[in-house]
């Protein structure tokens, strides 16, 4: 934890760079996810934000090292104020769908949510999630694609209704 806080408190460490040290921590196992989880669990939404950051990083590096709790903790932070944090936390849901299919019924509630947000970055990160979710061809796409076809009639943005397509198309 005190790597975590040395990082965080080093104001000549810029945000990208921090971000790749602590992808690189966790990768390399130096730190746990679930070490950088409680530095973020109490975190304000800029910290927590890099930290979910890192947790998408690592998560399309090396999905299976995103724990259980982890990715509860995602799917709680699709809430939040900060639109950052919500669309960290689509990412880190589209890269790790696939390994927890019993917990998708909340992440799907909230990214449907997101999906009409009115940051861009944040609509088009929900897509890409439930895009996701909805590729895993489960029991929620009976639910799941009446809604998106609604999303996608009042989304104005053609590369989000597009990636919404392509995933009905391959859902079929």
């Amino acid at each position: 934890m005190t790597e975590i806080l040395l990082i965080f408190s080093d104001k000549q460490i810029k945000p990208g760079e921090r971000t790749i040290q602590l992808s690189r921590m966790i990768l390399t196992g130096r730190i746990s996810v679930g070490q950088l989880l409680h530095y973020a669990s109490g975190a304000k939404d800029p910290q927590k934000a890099t930290c979910i950051e890192v947790f998408e990083f690592v998560s399309a590096c090396q999905p299976g090292l995103i724990t259980t709790a982890c990715f509860e903790f995602v799917i709680v932070q699709l809430k939040s104020k900060a639109p950052r944090v919500k669309w960290e936390s689509a990412r880190v849901i589209a890269n790790t769908a696939r390994l927890y299919p019993d917990m998708l019924d909340e992440a799907v509630a909230n990214l449907v949510e997101i999906a009409e947000h009115t940051g861009t970055v944040v609509r088009w990160s929900a897509a890409h999630a439930l895009s996701a979710i909805l590729k895993l061809n489960t029991e929620l796409n009976l639910d799941l694609i009446p809604r998106i076809e609604e999303i996608m009639e009042k989304e104005e943005k053609s590369n989000i209704r597009k990636m919404y397509e392509k995933a009905l198309k391959q859902s079929l």
